[in-house]
């Protein structure tokens, strides 16, 4: 039960427009690689290059587009989409804000509420507008780490996208398989912002793990990282470390090594 004084992880979920959300992180990144160098390297995605970040958010926008159309009932054969990708990298900007307007088109004839297979737990359209938003934001970000430049994120956006990410996260084996390892004989994580008082409770069982219903501030947990939103944001993505001069962590230091080195994807 939710006390007056903290806010457990379902209602810290913020009542986000993930739809106009996406629109305006797609519009920051495309003015972040307008006049950019895309063969730079991006440190968050190690081997890829800005062209290869533009061109794997826009293809997500664009796939997602496609299984929202489709109103998919079971997991995808496929994901052979056309992508119309510009023939040179000069043209990538542009492609991506057109991938924008795609997914905005999509969304204009889906009902967020429909019955949909999606490979997290929300099964309903919404849930492909959430994760885009997610993965479109954060590789906005990886662009600007990319170029030298300090991002900023909407502490309502964090807020969301860390409950996004641990919510889903234990359905993400099928791409990410190290988070099948992440089992433990009823060990506990905390997750708490210190711009706001939100937190989440990860508990690891033996057959696996997911965020505890018990309330997460007043749970005395084996290991504890706090953090602004959008630093535990992210934290999550493993774009910090949880040793991070801007976070702060205290308990089983094993236990948070096992987790992070297990929960990207």
């Amino acid at each position: 039960m939710k006390t007056p004084d903290h806010t457990d992880h379902a209602s810290a979920v913020t009542s986000v427009d993930h739809r106009a959300a996406i629109a305006a992180e797609t519009a920051r990144f495309v003015a972040v690689v307008n006049d950019a160098d895309l063969d730079t390297a991006v440190p968050g995605c190690p081997g890829w290059t800005l062209a290869e970040l533009v061109r794997h958010t826009g293809s997500v926008q664009r796939w997602f587009s496609v299984l929202l159309r489709a109103r998919v009932q079971e997991p995808p054969r496929s994901r052979d989409v056309d992508l119309h990708l510009p023939d040179q990298a000069a043209g990538y900007a542009d492609w991506l804000a057109e991938s924008a307007t795609v997914a905005a088109d999509a969304f204009a004839v889906t009902d967020p509420d429909l019955p949909m297979w999606a490979w997290g737990a929300d099964q309903h359209a919404r849930f492909w507008a959430r994760r885009m938003l997610f993965e479109t934001l954060l590789h906005r970000v990886d662009a600007e780490l990319a170029l030298g430049l300090r991002p900023s994120i909407d502490r309502s956006l964090a807020v969301d996208g860390i409950d996004e990410f641990l919510v889903n996260l234990p359905s993400a084996t099928f791409f990410a398989p190290k988070v099948s390892e992440l089992r433990g004989a009823d060990r506990t994580i905390r997750f708490h912002t210190t711009d706001g008082d939100e937190a989440w409770l990860v508990r690891l069982r033996p057959d696996g793990f997911g965020i505890d219903p018990a309330h997460p501030a007043t749970v005395t947990a084996d290991a504890t990282v706090r953090g602004t939103a959008a630093d535990l944001l992210l934290l999550v993505y493993g774009r910090l470390p949880y040793t991070a001069k801007s976070l702060a962590h205290e308990g089983d230091e094993q236990l948070l090594t096992h987790w992070f080195a297990h929960s990207s994807f």
